[in-house]
């Protein structure tokens, strides 16, 4: 190991020498080697991005809905022709449970030029669909129907676990909680939170509030299943303008025993809502209209532990 470190040394300082000569003896094609490794480097390392969302359903080995979330990814290399087949990957399937429903979520990518050029023609559309349907058959061993609808929601599940789906990143459940705590908007209000006359706002962050259909259901592990979860009171009312026109939805949660909105994770997309608050409660609310999540607000009233979130309509 010491040889093969030290080998390895001495071909990394050779390299820098010999970019260094190139910068001081051509440095117009010293700034095109690094432009095109910095371009190579920016190909690679990017993340899949999602692009459209289709429902269909598993008929074997359970009978369940299957949302299958197409992605366009620069590491897919594109075919080398027409007459060769289309590269795709296809990452691990999610079951996901409800108290009211249970469905599956996969993820598959192709290269972005494959998908652009699919927007263009409807039936290559159909033809990219049914053949990540296919694949997804034959790697997963699942019987699936062939009738299928696009969603009106670009993705379903968490664009985070798309992404490590499909890259094969793995996550931790064990860190999973303290993760989600960290990265959390309402957080921020608990410094402010003080009184009741003054009610903290904050406008969620595009970190935060990530795309659109972000549904927000993550699989966990069953160690984080345990406890008992409450459904929290709360009260959902859609606020209409002077027009009676659907202006945005407010949601007031009522959260007894809480007196510190940082024990509080909050998750808003443009179609669902989902509340865990410190191991006692848990909301999971499909959205009667699509949310503006980037407008989204939220305030916390302390003295009497309730949260109001108010989302403004697309």
């Amino acid at each position: 190991m010491e040889i093969s470190s030290k080998g390895l040394l001495n071909q990394i300082t050779q390299f820098w020498n010999l970019l260094d000569d190139m910068a001081e003896s051509d440095p117009e094609r010293y700034e095109k080697f690094i432009q095109h490794q910095l371009k190579e480097g920016k190909e690679l390392c990017a993340a899949p991005e999602p692009q459209l969302c289709l429902q269909t359903r598993i008929l074997k080995p359970m009978e369940k809905i299957l949302y299958i979330n197409l992605c366009q990814w620069k590491r897919i290399p594109p075919p080398q022709s027409s007459t060769y087949p289309v590269p795709l990957s296809v990452g691990r399937a999610e079951d996901i449970f409800e108290t009211s429903d249970a469905y599956t979520v996969i993820s598959v990518a192709y290269n972005p030029d494959v998908v652009q050029a699919a927007e263009k023609d409807q039936v290559k559309k159909d033809q990219l669909i049914r053949m990540a349907m296919k694949c997804i058959e034959e790697q997963l061993q699942f019987t699936l129907s062939h009738s299928y609808h696009i969603t009106k929601f670009r993705i379903k599940g968490s664009i985070q676990r798309m992404k490590q789906n499909l890259m094969r990143i793995q996550t931790d459940p064990t860190n999973l909680s303290e993760k989600m705590r960290k990265e959390l908007t309402l957080e921020q209000i608990n410094s402010t939170a003080s009184n009741s006359d003054h009610f903290p706002q904050l406008l969620l962050p595009k970190t935060q509030a990530s795309g659109k259909g972000n549904c927000l259901i993550e699989e966990i592990s069953s160690a984080e299943i345990q406890v008992d979860m409450k459904i929290p009171a709360n009260e959902l009312k859609i606020i209409n303008d002077q027009n009676e026109k659907p202006l945005k939805i407010e949601l007031k949660v009522e959260l007894p025993g809480i007196n510190s909105i940082s024990l509080c994770d909050l998750r808003v997309s443009e179609d669902d809502l989902l509340i865990e608050v410190s191991e006692k409660y848990r909301l999971h609310l499909n959205l009667p209209e699509t949310v503006d999540t980037e407008k989204t607000t939220a305030k916390f009233i302390k003295e009497k532990s309730t949260l109001i979130i108010t989302m403004p309509l697309v």
